[in-house]
């Protein structure tokens, strides 16, 4: 008998334990436990010595100044106290390029109302895209004035921009648009110019990601 009640005990305890242990579940799994990492904080390793770092500390995105649009000067200064998401392509892109710009679009629209979120377009065929050939392509994908920027820089510095700032892949392709080499990724900038992730721009759960690790960056922010 006396074993019985002790039965009978111990399964009313844990009964009674569930609807606590649910509770603690529940507050844990609520809990951000998220973390988006800060990518080179040990400096960007250059195997190939393509880059001048000067040390192996925390990586910034560089100071840059280069033409939107709009004709007016966007760059780095820009960028401080936002979130900005960044893409490399060209307006006469055979390949991967509509198909960032359409997944761009989505970004936007998640994004069109809050004024902490920018995106960065930076053509890698300057020399082509002039602002007037940018404004069009803008207007194609429904850009919204002062949230998403196509910028037109120098060459040599649209290059040394994407290689040794953004830290991604770029080749010029020259007069020939199947030659041109980039990288199909965004890359997600923090406020203050640190780089916490890059996404596949073609594939619709990379942008999903990048969408999702946005809001959670505003939320820490926020």
């Amino acid at each position: 008998m006396k074993m019985l009640r002790f039965i009978q005990v111990l399964v009313l305890v844990c009964v009674l334990m569930i609807p606590v242990l649910i509770i603690l579940f529940l507050r844990g799994f609520s809990s951000n436990q998220y973390d988006i990492p800060i990518l080179y904080q040990n400096g960007v390793e250059d195997p190939f010595e393509q880059c001048d770092y000067n040390d192996s500390s925390q990586h910034f995105i560089p100071d840059f100044t280069f033409t939107d649009q709009f004709g007016r000067s966007v760059g780095k200064e820009m960028m401080e106290g936002k979130i900005t998401i960044v893409d490399f392509f060209f307006t006469s892109c055979p390949s991967i390029c509509p198909i960032m710009s359409k997944e761009m679009e989505r970004v936007q629209d998640v994004f069109r109302n809050d004024d902490r979120v920018q995106i960065y377009s930076i053509s890698i065929d300057p020399e082509y895209d002039s602002p007037k050939v940018l404004a069009d392509y803008a207007d194609e994908h429904g850009a919204k004035k002062d949230k998403w920027f196509f910028l037109n820089g120098p060459v040599d510095e649209t290059y040394d921009l994407a290689r040794c700032g953004f830290i991604i892949p770029s080749v010029s392709g020259g007069a020939v648009p199947e030659n041109f080499v980039h990288s199909d990724k965004f890359v997600l900038v923090d406020e203050l110019g640190r780089i916490r992730g890059y996404y596949s721009g073609t594939k619709r759960e990379g942008v999903d990601q990048l969408i999702l690790e946005t809001k959670i960056l505003l939320h820490d922010k926020g």
